[in-house]
């Protein structure tokens, strides 16, 4: 039987790693922007993107990165789905403030230019701006040996909204119906714990998987001949689920007249990120969340579970698991809610409830839970 293994031994200490982001956020200054002029800031509980104030607007912004799914990527010279995972982790986190992504920029750091690389990364970068529906609008390459070993990717999505309209979780009440949203894999969090599993058990990404590719509400794009078996690093370097479609449409059906439900009925969406579950303990400070009713979990995630030992608690703190995304919506409301979002997206269910219990998250089937991000 393999060793236990974790997130925080791969590498990677989320405790510390918010302790070290809370030591920074401390740190900065307060906006030389004044209130009421465009620039100044706006408060916003959560974290899941930064407000600005722009007239009769608000202006959200988001900045992250692949994180190390890149070395795989590297690994197997593949990147036709690396730009559609910056965009996800950018645009994923402006809808969750209820903003529309409209532009994207991206940095690229590398150690030496690889015009094909490059060349690839455009093209990715391409179809991840048609799927988010935003505009490039410029980015940089840094050429940086000494400091890069191997390249980097990230960048910036730009947002708005009507001021007013921000989903932030401030209103949510105890009954409120929590739907779940598949992801289309591991996404791009945890992959130093992934990384290091598949090392431990002396695997190769081009090896076939040992696991069933299949599971609602997702497909594995192929890179590789569609008449060999999907081999570990497909499933890998699967795409990022990018939820502009249909969550940007939902939030601009909401403030029709002849809408059955409002922007008010949406009251928290939440991108299960790095930190799984817990993620949600960022949208209210009193309130819980019970999952009664998860959506289907990968076989990916089952298979590293076991094969690294990981404990189920640990997974569900790292991983996704098979929802990528949650919103929060009134209780009146969820049935309209949930047929309008199953009707342009498959796998979606109502997978538990707001509880007014303490700030926890309890996933019961389980018996797992979270009381801190």
């Amino acid at each position: 039987m393999a060793d236990k293994m974790d997130y925080a031994s791969s590498g990677v200490d989320i405790d510390l790693e918010g302790s070290a982001v809370a030591s920074l956020v401390s740190s900065l200054s307060k906006s030389v922007r004044p209130t009421g002029t465009p620039g100044a800031p706006v408060d916003l509980p959560g974290g899941f993107g930064g407000l600005i104030e722009f007239g009769d607007h608000l202006l959200a912004l988001a900045t992250d990165g692949v994180g190390s799914k890149l070395q795989i990527a590297a690994a197997l010279n593949e990147w036709s789905g690396v730009g559609i995972d910056c965009m996800a982790m950018n645009v994923n986190d402006l809808l969750c403030v209820g903003a529309e992504p409209i532009a994207f920029v991206d940095y690229v750091a590398v150690p030496k230019p690889d015009p094909e690389v490059h060349a690839a990364l455009g093209a990715s970068l391409a179809e991840a701006c048609r799927l988010a529906r935003v505009t490039m609008a410029g980015g940089e390459t840094a050429s940086l040996p000494g400091i890069v070993t191997e390249l980097d990717l990230s960048g910036t999505a730009l947002g708005y909204l009507k001021k007013g309209n921000a989903i932030t979780g401030e209103n949510l009440t105890a009954g409120d119906v929590m739907i779940g949203l598949p992801s289309s894999g591991i996404h791009s969090n945890g992959y130093s714990l992934v990384r290091r599993i598949i090392e431990h058990a002396g695997l190769q990404y081009t090896d076939p998987a040992p696991f069933s590719s299949q599971s609602p509400g997702r497909e594995i794009v192929r890179f590789n001949d569609d008449n060999q078996a999907i081999t570990i690093g497909e499933i890998f370097l699967n795409p990022t689920r990018i939820y502009c479609d249909p969550v940007v449409d939902l939030i601009n059906q909401s403030q029709l007249e002849e809408c059955s439900f409002s922007i008010n009925n949406l009251k928290a969406i939440c991108h299960i990120t790095g930190g799984g579950l817990s993620n949600l303990l960022r949208l209210h400070e009193t309130l819980g969340w019970e999952i009664t009713n998860p959506l289907t979990v990968h076989p990916e995630f089952s298979w590293l579970g076991d094969l690294g030992a990981v404990e189920t608690w640990e997974m569900y703190r790292t991983f996704n698991m098979g929802c990528g995304m949650i919103i929060a919506v009134s209780e009146q409301h969820a049935g309209e809610i949930l047929g309008w979002l199953q009707d342009r997206m498959s796998g979606v269910d109502i997978i538990g409830k707001v509880v007014d219990t303490g700030r926890r998250v309890t996933h019961k089937p389980l018996g797992i839970e979270y009381s801190h991000y």
